[in-house]
């Protein structure tokens, strides 16, 4: 059985660390950089690093931090926002990040997914989704919509049906981000993970709504998510990696107990 993944979400917003609830109510918390090296010396997995205004501003990535991150983080980390083009994806990857997520322009411009995985491999691949949830029409038989351009713009798209042709395209990871649950630390959209899970053979990382270590629980057993973002939980220093590990670990969950800063004091 592979470890499940604790990945931390990092929305950044013109190079601060930034945090919103339900894509709104958006406010400055923090330098992304310095974050993302406290989670990595306390054994975090990964990271993923959002741009959250690129698409909506029309502008290019934010490429000075990722390649600061580079510098002081030693596990995998994707980025996305504002990553329009093949060119877009290779100046992340050759900045220092592992994994580019595409999200907007994916829907889009669905090719985008099948010309990125044919230049990097579709394990540099993550196709991010924004998904929330409507009243069930023939357009959307799931009662989940895909959301574009920082949930901003509905697309009568189905989300299910969108995950699957996401993998048929080249896609390597998944993350299902839920709208109502970010940010509101009640817990994952464990049917919309589920069934995303359910109709697809790639990896689907669960996103929105992480408050405490049992929601986690709760969407890698019942949802079927391979891996989960945690994003307020760490931020607002209520928990550390470390103690959620622990937490998961102790409920037979199979997770990477590295040995960072964190849990090096917590074992001695």
């Amino acid at each position: 059985m592979l470890s499940k993944r604790i990945i931390s979400c990092l929305d950044v917003r013109e190079g601060k660390l930034a945090k919103s609830i339900k894509f709104l109510e958006t406010r400055d918390i923090g330098d992304p950089v310095v974050q993302a090296h406290k989670y990595y010396l306390q054994g975090l997995d990964e990271l993923v690093f959002y741009d959250i205004t690129a698409s909506s501003d029309n502008r290019s990535i934010m490429l000075n931090v990722v390649s600061r991150v580079a510098e002081q983080v030693f596990i995998p980390f994707s980025v996305g926002g504002g990553l329009r083009t093949v060119d877009d994806c290779s100046r992340v990857l050759l900045a220092g990040a592992e994994k580019v997520n595409i999200n907007s322009a994916a829907v889009k411009n669905p090719s985008l997914i099948t010309e990125v995985s044919q230049a990097f491999g579709s394990q540099a691949v993550v196709l991010s989704m924004d998904v929330r949830r409507v009243p069930p029409t023939l357009e959307i038989p799931s009662g989940y919509e895909i959301v574009i351009n920082g949930g901003r713009t509905p697309m009568e798209l189905d989300a299910i049906a969108w995950a699957t042709r996401g993998e048929e395209l080249g896609a390597g990871e998944l993350v299902v981000n839920s709208i109502d649950a970010d940010g509101t630390k009640a817990g994952y959209e464990i049917r919309l993970t589920r069934m995303i899970a359910e109709a697809v053979h790639i990896p689907v990382i669960a996103s929105g709504g992480g408050g405490k270590p049992e929601h986690l629980y709760e969407v890698l057993t019942e949802g079927r998510a391979d891996a989960v973002l945690v994003a307020s939980m760490l931020h607002y220093g209520e928990y550390t990696v470390g103690a959620i590990k622990k937490y998961l670990a102790g409920k037979g969950i199979k997770v990477r107990m590295t040995i960072g800063e964190d849990l090096r004091n917590s074992v001695e």
